[in-house]
């Protein structure tokens, strides 16, 4: 994981465990004595691209520093259903009261890497890249980003401060795409990038004329697409967004655009089905 990544897993595991633990866990504190040191396995209840394996060792070592962590696979690797991840041994304690917690990082992070895997292999015989978007669970801006990379897809902007992306409000309000595109680029740094979201052809003129760096087609229809890259011919990045399945996906990429971006690979994923069993 990279370190902001990791940054990110540490404040939201002192979050998580806070919530979950507060003043202990009452039932297993009072059964199993503090002593007693068990080993535990997570395994794979589905196929999928595991990400997070990191993260749920930072939750038990949180509770238990003297935990034995042994992976099986690695975050990226493609799992079958039964398949081992991991093995460790702890505090009997630090597996019974991180257990859920471990898991709901585990399982949220797996599933963003196997949607995201899904997404990036339909295209892979496309020079289209699949993006991700702002759509994150918030707080977790950082890890969903790194699941996404993890499974063979590729991050947007990370936040609103290291790309301008210019929107329908940003060009109301600037009274057109000529002036929102001047108003920005009279304020940024030079290496940042300006894109500017289009839905029309007339727009897609627009952006071309105001020179940006990537034209966004919006919502727009597969022969509106075409239209559009045609246009637009190489004189900028074009990233296709709105509405797109994985029914539609290659249909899109197709058309020739550079970049997909796909909400649904952070926004409405489902964790993937991972348990955690004490062994004899």
């Amino acid at each position: 994981m990279n370190k902001h990544a990791l940054k990110a897993a540490r404040t939201l595991i002192e979050i998580a465990l806070r919530d979950d633990v507060g003043e202990g866990d009452i039932t297993t504190d009072n059964i199993v004595p503090a002593e007693v040191r068990r080993k535990a396995k997570m395994v794979a209840k589905a196929d999928g691209v595991i990400a997070g394996l990191p993260v749920a060792e930072m939750v038990f070592k949180n509770l238990d520093p003297d935990l034995i962590w042994n992976e099986k696979v690695k975050d990226g690797d493609k799992v079958k259903n039964g398949d081992v991840l991991v093995v460790f041994e702890g505090s009997y304690r630090a597996l019974l009261t991180g257990e859920r917690t471990a898991l709901n990082f585990l399982q949220r992070l797996s599933g963003i890497a196997t949607m995201s895997a899904k997404y990036a292999d339909a295209v892979k015989d496309f020079q289209t890249v699949i993006l991700d978007t702002r759509k994150t669970l918030p707080g977790f801006n950082k890890l969903d980003k790194y699941a996404v990379k993890t499974g063979g897809a590729s991050n947007h902007r990370h936040g609103l401060h290291d790309m301008a992306m210019i929107k329908d409000n940003h060009i109301e309000v600037a009274g057109g795409i000529e002036a929102a595109v001047k108003a920005v680029r009279s304020s940024i740094d030079h290496g940042i990038k300006i894109e500017v979201e289009t839905t029309t052809l007339t727009q897609v003129q627009e952006a071309i004329d105001s020179k940006v760096d990537i034209i966004m087609l919006d919502n727009m229809d597969l022969d509106t697409m075409r239209k559009a890259v045609a246009m637009i011919a190489g004189r900028a990045k074009i990233e296709a967004s709105g509405n797109i399945t994985l029914d539609r996906l290659r249909d899109v990429a197709a058309t020739g655009v550079d970049y997909i971006s796909i909400g649904a690979l952070t926004h409405s994923v489902s964790a993937m089905d991972i348990s955690q069993r004490i062994e004899d």
